[in-house]
């Protein structure tokens, strides 16, 4: 099947140029993992996006965020359970609704009640041009003192809310119950398991080249985003080779070490719909029948100036890498590989 993934590979990250500055497209069956990239990467030395050029991949961070929860629950550092509370510097106050706590469990699947974004964060601020780098103040400090005057929108655990706040406290609190940061928290229990060896919050020194330049939706250069302590939310950067080795992770059993934090992350469940669902961190939903009835779970991502989306299906071990430098979304393309490569 390599020549016909390479095909279809190359076809969608022709066609996402077409929107992007710049594209990869990894697909992936089983062993076999085709990258191919289109465009240019922008800035200094621009030259075509490939297998190793590194973008900022936004939200997808979040489901690097819960299935570190999924290790530490595996390993008997938390608890699903447990409190966000009981995570945080004593003192901190966290809401609750209804006599229920927030646990972490509600965190990484977004039925915390808690809102999109941190408190004095409106959503059209994010958009302003005088804004180009949003999250950077979201110190510990900044975001602690928020949550103790947020009110939750319902109560912790009865409703899908999705939230940038809810992740980013995620990873902030399994970083202080481990004892170090998040960036290093996520190299140790993900990335040097799966050997990962570019996904990283921090890009500087020899890695700085490969990071390719950000753009707008309309094509003009975008500042890199930083976000501070709201890390877990959005904050890592990524190839596609290494976000395809952790795609097919999802249904390798190797190593066995995170395989048993990979089936307890997709064990945990809450409907969102008849036909939809999320796991820790992922989004699911099964097609009708009428287009073959099959699994899709997925993620997708967005900055300033990048486009990102991660999907697979366990069941025919088939899955999709899209990336682009820009804020356009790269979903559409990126789901129509999917679909091909699950009727293949």
């Amino acid at each position: 099947m390599t020549p016909q993934l390479a095909t279809l590979a190359q076809q969608t990250a022709d066609r996402l140029a077409e929107q992007q500055v710049g594209a990869v497209v990894a697909a992936v069956a089983g062993d076999d993992v085709e990258i191919r990239g289109a465009g240019r990467t922008g800035g200094p030395g621009s030259r075509v996006p490939g297998p190793g050029t590194l973008f900022e991949i936004g939200s997808v961070t979040k489901v690097f965020t819960a299935l570190v929860l999924a290790r530490l629950a595996v390993a008997g550092t938390v608890d699903l359970d447990e409190p966000l509370a009981a995570l945080l510097p004593p003192g901190a106050v966290v809401p609750a609704r209804g006599g229920r706590e927030i646990s972490l469990r509600h965190l990484a699947t977004h039925t915390s009640g808690l809102p999109r974004l941190p408190k004095g964060m409106m959503l059209p601020a994010l958009l302003r041009p005088a804004k180009p780098d949003p999250y950077a103040g979201c110190t510990a400090d900044v975001l602690l003192s928020g949550l103790a005057r947020t009110r939750l929108g319902a109560v912790p655990g009865e409703r899908f809310r999705y939230s940038n706040l809810g992740a980013g406290l995620l990873g902030l609190a399994l970083a202080r119950r481990a004892g170090t940061d998040y960036e290093a928290l996520v190299t140790r229990e993900i990335c040097a398991p799966l050997g990962l060896a570019d996904t990283a919050v921090t890009v500087d020194g020899s890695r700085s080249p490969a990071l390719a330049q950000g753009h707008t939706g309309r094509g003009r250069p975008a500042r890199p985003w930083h976000l501070a302590d709201l890390a877990g939310a959005g904050g890592l950067r990524s190839t596609a080779t290494d976000l395809a080795a952790f795609l097919r992770a999802q249904w390798d059993t190797r190593p066995a070490e995170l395989a048993e934090a990979i089936r307890l992350s997709r064990e945990v469940e809450h409907r969102t719909s008849p036909f939809a669902w999320i796991h820790l961190g992922w989004m699911a939903h099964r097609l009708h029948a009428r287009q073959g009835g099959h699994l899709q779970i997925w993620h997708n991502g967005g900055t300033g100036g990048f486009s990102s989306f991660v999907g697979f299906d366990p069941e025919k071990q088939v899955a999709v890498v899209a990336l682009g430098n820009t804020q356009r979304a790269v979903d559409a393309p990126a789901f129509e590989l999917l679909r091909t490569l699950q009727a293949a």
